[in-house]
């Protein structure tokens, strides 16, 4: 008899498996799906391990496989255990992040009345049960998800109170699918082309014009076309086709589709260009080690292999990537590339489908739940050199991996805030590269602090592009030049605009080049306040004001999207004087409308980029020069290639300098940076005018000369002296609460708990912090209070520890807000 260890899809605080027989005759493998009890219910499960003794001594059977064929590749089973361990998740939840799309379901229970239910005396029924039987009786069946909705107090409770008294019965059935292969009937011609055309050509001497249209149609495509594309393009009826189909001159079925989210996007084939001897002799070292790396045993742990190219921004790290990729495909392995930002996914498609046609995939969270699906298991069929896409990319089944780039690597974008489990995709591609072999490289113009001191310690091989590349050679960095808005105040301008860069954005719209205008934040206005009272505008549900965007939208919290009318007079003091106060990008793009009427402009924020292809439509729009001023938040800093832009212009260079985060210099130092890397990226050198109220802080001074390198050393020292990363590792732990008072409590018992844990396993070189209100202490009608924990190995402390829900865990924060 054997038994299997499997990740069960249930909420579990702890990594643990459950021990399960499995059944005679079921031939079962390491990353099998199945369906197992668990509890009263059947629970999804992945096996992790099969083994001829339990851990357990009594033990269920499993209850069915769900594919034949392992659903994980071997070695995204041990990614998964050290997902789970190393970010404190359950396993399942580590292996949810390799499923396919649409593959979680659930056993749903349903509810429905007997026939006694109609005989019994109602009048002997609690008002709660009778409320229960009415809206059954409306209902039908109904699940208990549905019922929850109702209103009844202790639904659970009282469906238990009629199942019984005999009055209602509960059943389970799964979930339904919530995707599937895409199935389309199809047409195809069953007689010869050329028969074909004078069959058309006869159907049209005798009046059947849409007949002979439906042959011609078909004609002139190879293999079958999908009926719903037929009728799109020629409006044909049904009785058009069925009367062909009756006359044997076409036949149709059922084919599958696939949902292709490339197939609207057409590429121009490119050619490599020639090296610069930065970049020649960056290539030859990578290249040295895809080389040794290919024919190196692979059936054991080995260490990973990890570059990091820093090259100034418009360096051509891109090209060293499809240099690498065609090196992957010449050792028979394939790639995967990840972008920190959806946005940039489309000019990186292009790139690489113009050197690799028809090899590239794309995948990330703004396809149709379809095209992920299709595309995830073509993934897993090795129908593609190279998957493209934002950090769950990562965990596409892509077969003989032999190179994972992370472009942009400082970005904090890599790392997965909201749900367990809040793995940083740089990690685990170091971890994936040990597991198979695979060459990373970690390309950044401004590269992570943590990242660049592994690098200089040697853990991570440091390859420099010092120098911007254009048209085939070496080209300058832009000018940048910082104003200080405290001058100009003093000088009485008031204006958004210094008066520098309300001159070069003059010059650059006479000389037809574009212009990018950026600011950290949205909307019309930060805070809305009552200038009699003090009073701000707050939303209801988060400890935080509601930022004005438009007439027509309102008041917007950029928390938990509740919306509010702008009041006439204050609600607090019945005054008038209604002030519109700070900025945002809504705003800029208002000031330029009005400052330079005859300028083309485009917004590119969070509000404008809901759609499936907005990110797109703005960037062609912009490439096309349908627009001279482009005005964004940070999506427009990431890596874009602009080659009209010839000014860049920060409007406000200190929002988030001063946050209480010990990264908020290294990440206003690199958003900047990235920023004025937009201009000049061909023929114009470029200038980039930086505003701020503080130009003498460092990070700002070292924008201005380019210089990564002064930055880091003034960053370093500083994180030495605190003792914070790299020289140590931070765990944050958050507990959420809808009473302010129980949050309180409970996070300071969980803080008692942690010292009295430290004291006992004598770790002296554990610090805790707090426990205190986060930065902003209630989102969406839940309270937060946090603990941080600082250690060289925090682990040690929170490996044991088991909390109640409301805690969440979060080892490598990128933030402490």
């Amino acid at each position: 008899m054997k038994y299997a260890e499997v990740a069960v899809h249930y909420p579990l605080t702890q990594q643990r498996t459950f021990s399960y027989t499995i059944p005679p005759n079921t031939p079962l493998n390491v990353g099998n799906a199945v369906w197992v009890p668990f509890g009263p219910r059947l629970v999804q499960g992945i096996v992790l391990a099969v083994s001829d003794n339990p851990s357990v001594e009594e033990t269920r059977e499993i209850a069915g496989v769900i594919e034949p064929q392992p659903i994980l590749l071997s070695h995204q089973v041990e990614l998964c255990r050290w997902i789970a361990e190393y970010y404190l998740s359950s396993y399942f939840e580590a292996a949810a992040l390799m499923l396919p799309p649409g593959f979680e379901r659930r056993v749903v229970t349903y509810v429905e009345l007997t026939s006694a239910s109609s005989e019994h005396a109602i009048s002997s029924l609690t008002a709660s049960q009778q409320n229960l039987i009415t809206l059954l009786e409306k209902k039908g069946k109904a699940s208990v998800k549905e019922l929850k909705k109702a209103g009844i107090a202790r639904i659970e409770a009282v469906i238990e109170q009629l199942v019984r008294k005999g009055l209602a019965v509960k059943s389970t059935e799964l979930e339904r699918v919530k995707v599937k292969p895409r199935i389309e009937k199809c047409l195809r011609l069953t007689v010869a082309v050329t028969d074909a055309g004078e069959i058309a050509r006869s159907l049209e001497t005798k009046g059947a014009t849409r007949q002979a249209e439906l042959l011609r149609l078909l004609m002139h495509v190879p293999g079958p076309i999908p009926l719903s594309e037929i009728r799109k393009k020629s409006g044909l009826t049904s009785s058009t086709v069925q009367t062909v189909l009756r006359k044997g001159l076409i036949s149709a079925e059922e084919i599958r589709v696939q949902r292709d989210p490339l197939a609207h996007r057409s590429f121009k084939s490119s050619v490599p260009p020639v090296l610069t001897p930065a970049q020649e002799e960056a290539w030859a070292q990578i290249r040295a080690e895809m080389e040794q790396s290919a024919v190196a045993e692979s059936l054991h742990p080995m260490s990973p292999i990890v570059f990091m190219l820093h090259g100034v921004t418009g360096s051509g790290k891109t090209e060293i990537y499809l240099r690498a990729l065609d090196q992957a495909i010449l050792t028979g392995n394939r790639a995967i590339v990840l972008v920190p930002e959806i946005a940039l996914t489309p000019q990186t498609i292009d790139r690489f489908a113009a050197r690799f046609p028809n090899r590239v995939a794309i995948i990330h969270s703004r396809l149709s739940m379809g095209e992920q699906y299709d595309v995830w298991h073509r993934i897993r069929e090795g129908a593609y050199d190279v998957v493209i896409g934002s950090r769950g990319a990562l965990f596409a089944p892509q077969p003989n991996l032999g190179l994972i780039v992370l472009d942009e690597e400082h970005e904090w974008t890599y790392k997965q805030q909201e749900q367990q489990p809040r793995y940083h995709a740089r990690d685990v591609a170091i971890k994936l590269s040990e597991l198979t072999g695979a060459v990373v490289i970690l390309g950044s113009a401004t590269p992570d602090v943590t990242s660049y001191y592994k690098a200089q310690k040697g853990e991570f091989r440091l390859l420099r592009l010092p120098e911007r590349v254009s048209n085939g050679g070496a080209s300058q960095l832009p000018e940048v030049e910082i104003v200080d808005l405290r001058r100009e105040l003093k000088e009485g301008n008031r204006s958004i605009f210094s008066r520098k860069l309300a001159e070069y954005i003059t010059e650059t719209l006479a000389a037809h080049e574009q212009v990018i205008l950026f600011l950290n934040r949205r909307g019309t206005a930060t805070f809305v306040q009552c200038r009699n009272c003090g009073l701000v505008l707050r939303c209801r549900r988060c400890d935080t004001s509601l930022t004005y965007h438009t007439a027509e939208e309102g008041l917007v919290c950029h928390h938990c999207n509740y919306r509010s009318d702008v009041p006439v007079i204050c609600p607090s003091c019945q005054s008038r004087r209604i002030k519109f106060l700070g900025i945002g990008t809504q705003r800029v793009e208002e000031e330029v409308v009005k400052m330079f009427p005859r300028a083309r402009t485009l917004r590119w924020d969070r509000d404008v980029t809901r759609g499936k292809h907005s990110h797109e439509r703005i960037m062609d729009r912009f490439l096309a020069h349908e627009a001279d001023i482009l005005i964004g938040t940070q999506m427009i800093a990431k890596g874009l290639d602009m080659p009209l832009v010839s000014l860049v212009g920060v409007i406000n260079a200190d929002i988030g300098l001063y946050l209480p985060d010990f990264r908020a210099s290294e990440r206003t130092f690199q958003i900047l940076a990235q920023v004025a890397g937009r201009a000049g990226r061909r023929k114009y050198r470029g200038k980039v005018i930086i505003q701020s109220y503080t130009p003498e802080h460092y990070a700002i001074a070292a924008t201005s000369k380019h210089d990564y390198s002064s930055f880091y050393k003034e960053e370093i020292a500083f994180r030495y002296e605190q003792g914070d990363p790299p020289f140590s590792r931070l765990a944050r732990l958050v507990y959420t609460h809808t009473n302010a008072m129980i949050c309180r409590k409970e996070a300071e018992r969980v803080y008692d708990l942690l010292e009295q844990g430290k004291n006992f396993s004598g770790l002296p070189d554990i610090a805790l912090f707090g426990p205190t209100p986060a930065f902003t202490q209630r989102i969406r009608g839940r309270f937060r209070w946090q603990i941080v924990v600082r250690s060289r190995d925090p682990l040690r402390l929170l490996s044991q520890l088991n909390l109640p829900q409301g805690w969440s865990i979060d080892i490598d924060p990128v933030n402490l807000l």
